[in-house]
């Protein structure tokens, strides 16, 4: 393949890499979306494997590389649980600034590239230092978001004392040693504070994301989406791949986007999240700070009372959180909702944009139980409707459901946009016990009079629901 139809390939993978996205952003579209991003990504792979740069002694390589890649691929599609989807992603993350870094090494070292002008040889060195930078904190953060999401590192933030004089003179130190790197004579000089920077890149991606609490994952997950991005692109100025640059800006852009529109749905800005330090992950409540503590008296209800409650509603709302994935509950659910329409009741989803651990992690759980797209709502779509709902059900979600984000100016989530299920004449709050969720935040939901909780797990309480429907 010569120079001109790679070129041609490129642009319909990037064309179709276009369409990828714009497919993603409707789930009725989403898979049409996924369609068009394997067959731009073949595309992309066929031009490079048989394109002018690589030699006919590399294809076995590429070719071994490609079986290996795709087997772990394929492997983990068919192990990793539903429930696992956001530290998978985490972890592809971390692929990605893996892959930057190495290139980046990979780059300097080569001596078959002849600059014509010292400001060109300038000019790739300078790509080949930030490409790195990017990719070290990509990579090392990653990591560190992959542990927390699996449980493996605890959700509460680490805030090191003097943390952000502590990162300021580790932007300092990388600014120096930049200087050095593009004034050293040869590569064996300039490999030295290369390496010093790629460890505090290393470390500082480490202590970003070990600092940001529980309750701001879902923002990581995006934000991590977006360095990945930018670091494709870095990669593609090191290799001056056209393809790598536009898609690795598509990567990015949409992930800082997204990233800002979840910061909005928490009522924070990124500079904040990126600070750290809301929500202790510990699923205990958290208590003082001036918020108001929850009074009352809490009201249980079993799976038979509420399988009344649900018979006699006209208009049910469900609202899904983390419980019900980790229950793998979603499939009963379904058949919940299927038998309460096939009855006349109007059941309809309410989804939060933080709800999960992943931006859409709701989303994907009902389109996986065959959810109808067309009842799946966003907050904004179905909060208005709550107050001429007869039941709210709350399946395993906690902080996207507190009042006290309306109610309590001191509440660490004070001013957070929530579901407004306690506006509905009777919410059921399904959970396995009393404790805070993933902000660590009381939630006084639990104790007001139209509340009733059903404790146990989600699964098996929505089981006893379905049955007792059906009888």
């Amino acid at each position: 393949m010569n120079e001109s139809l790679a070129t041609v390939a490129y642009i319909g993978a990037t064309i179709l890499f276009i369409l990828s996205l714009g497919g993603l952003s409707n789930p009725e579209t989403a898979r049409r979306g996924n369609l068009f991003g394997i067959i731009g990504m073949a595309l992309a792979v066929a031009a490079t494997v048989h394109g002018p740069r690589v030699t006919p002694a590399g294809i076995p390589w590429i070719i071994g590389a490609l079986a290996v890649g795709g087997g772990i691929g394929l492997f983990a599609a068919k192990k990793v649980q539903m429930t696992q989807m956001p530290e998978l992603v985490a972890l592809m993350h971390s692929l990605v600034g893996l892959a930057a870094c190495l290139v980046g090494f990979a780059s300097y070292v080569d001596t078959s590239t002849v600059f014509p002008t010292p400001a060109e040889k300038a000019i790739h060195e300078i790509e080949i230092y930030i490409g790195i930078l990017i990719g070290a904190v990509t990579f090392s953060g990653s990591v560190i978001a992959f542990g927390k999401l699996s449980g493996k590192i605890g959700g509460k933030p680490l805030l090191l004392p003097a943390r952000h004089w502590i990162n300021l003179a580790g932007l300092l130190i990388v600014i120096w040693f930049g200087r050095e790197f593009l004034r050293a004579p040869d590569i064996t000089s300039g490999m030295t504070p290369l390496i010093v920077m790629t460890v505090i890149a290393l470390l500082f991606g480490i202590h970003m994301v070990m600092a940001i609490g529980g309750a701001d994952m879902p923002v990581v997950v995006s934000m991590l989406n977006s360095y990945s991005g930018w670091a494709a692109a870095a990669t593609g100025f090191m290799l001056s791949n056209d393809l790598l640059i536009v898609v690795g800006a598509l990567v990015g852009s949409s992930g800082a986007i997204l990233s800002y529109i979840m910061c909005r749905a928490m009522n924070r800005n990124f500079i904040s999240v990126i600070a750290g330090g809301f929500g202790t992950g510990g699923g205990a409540p958290a208590g003082g700070g001036g918020a108001a503590q929850p009074a009352g008296e809490v009201q249980p209800i079993s799976a038979v009372e509420t399988a009344e409650l649900l018979r006699e509603a006209k208009n049910v709302i469900i609202v899904p959180g983390y419980g019900m994935a980790v229950a793998q509950a979603q499939h009963t659910v379904f058949e919940i909702t299927r038998l309460l329409r096939d009855k006349g009741v109007n059941v309809r989803f309410g989804i939060h944009p933080v709800a999960g651990r992943m931006p859409g992690h709701m989303n994907v759980l009902l389109a996986e139980a065959k959810v109808p797209y067309d009842i799946v709502l966003e907050m904004d779509e179905i909060n208005a409707d709550f107050p001429a709902t007869d039941v709210s059900m709350v399946i395993g979600a906690n902080d996207i459901v507190n009042p006290a984000a309306q109610d309590d100016p001191a509440s660490p989530i004070a001013g957070m946009p929530v579901l407004e299920v306690w506006k509905a004449k009777t919410s059921i709050v399904m959970k396995r016990s009393m404790a805070s969720g993933y902000a660590g935040v009381d939630n006084p939901l639990f104790y007001k009079d139209n509340n009733r909780m059903l404790f146990g797990d989600a699964k098996k309480m929505l089981d006893e629901v379905l049955g007792a429907l059906k009888a």
